[in-house]
């Protein structure tokens, strides 16, 4: 399918989850918890491969130092700004499920980086650490397709290329996704962020990566509904 064929044949991320009970409510967050941790997972993977940031850390990266402050409160001060945006110019996107999203995603990252410190870092040998990079950036993609696949929301910097694409509708998700995550890189490394072989990658790959794990995660999730 080319890119001008409408996202996915006319698939659209954007939905009205307003007549969901409590109980669906309950199952959406928990797949999306499920997809979060793997997500989370690929990140600690790529992030203890010591081969670059990943896309949006860059950008976050090359704004604090630009502004002065941390790369956490940034980060925080970021995706804060990117909820209420979308909360105010878009609808259907922004559920509650972005919030755990945005706020949730630290811890996990913290618990695989203690779990798996020991065993992959900047010393260990090349091929473990590119092993490691590239299996992060497909578990990440997975977990992002769960998520995404969940319906209950997802992460705000993850938003930008969902809207842009239901927007745009003649380029599929892998294109702008891509083209987000390079833009996100070149930003960030204009303003001082640290650039590696793992953030390109990450920028060419995850678009790709999440685009072909879309339809699989999203038919197993719709025989849980």
């Amino acid at each position: 399918m080319s890119d001008h064929d409408a996202s996915a044949a006319g698939s659209q991320f954007a939905t009205d989850t307003s007549n969901r009970s409590i109980k669906e409510w309950a199952l959406a967050l928990f797949v999306l918890l499920i997809g979060l941790t793997i997500a989370h997972l690929g990140v600690s993977l790529f992030l203890l491969s010591d081969l670059g940031t990943d896309t949006f850390t860059i950008f976050i990266q090359g704004l604090a130092l630009t502004v002065g402050l941390s790369v956490g409160t940034v980060h925080v001060v970021i995706l804060c700004l990117i909820m209420v945006l979308m909360l105010f110019t878009t609808k259907g996107y922004i559920k509650p499920g972005t919030v755990i999203c945005a706020f949730c995603g630290g811890p996990i990252i913290d618990f695989f980086n203690w779990i798996l410190s020991p065993y992959i870092h900047a010393e260990s040998s090349m091929p473990v650490r590119i092993a490691a990079m590239l299996a992060g950036c497909i578990i990440l993609s997975l977990g992002m397709s769960v998520v995404i696949g969940s319906n209950a929301g997802t992460g705000p910097n993850d938003l930008v290329a969902i809207v842009l694409t239901d927007k745009l509708k003649r380029f599929q998700f892998r294109t702008v996704r891509i083209s987000c995550d390079l833009f996100f890189v070149i930003i960030g490394f204009l303003l001082g962020g640290t650039l590696g072989a793992g953030t390109l990658a990450a920028a060419l790959l995850t678009g790709p990566l999440v685009q072909f794990w879309l339809p699989k995660s999203s038919k197993i999730i719709r025989r849980l509904y």
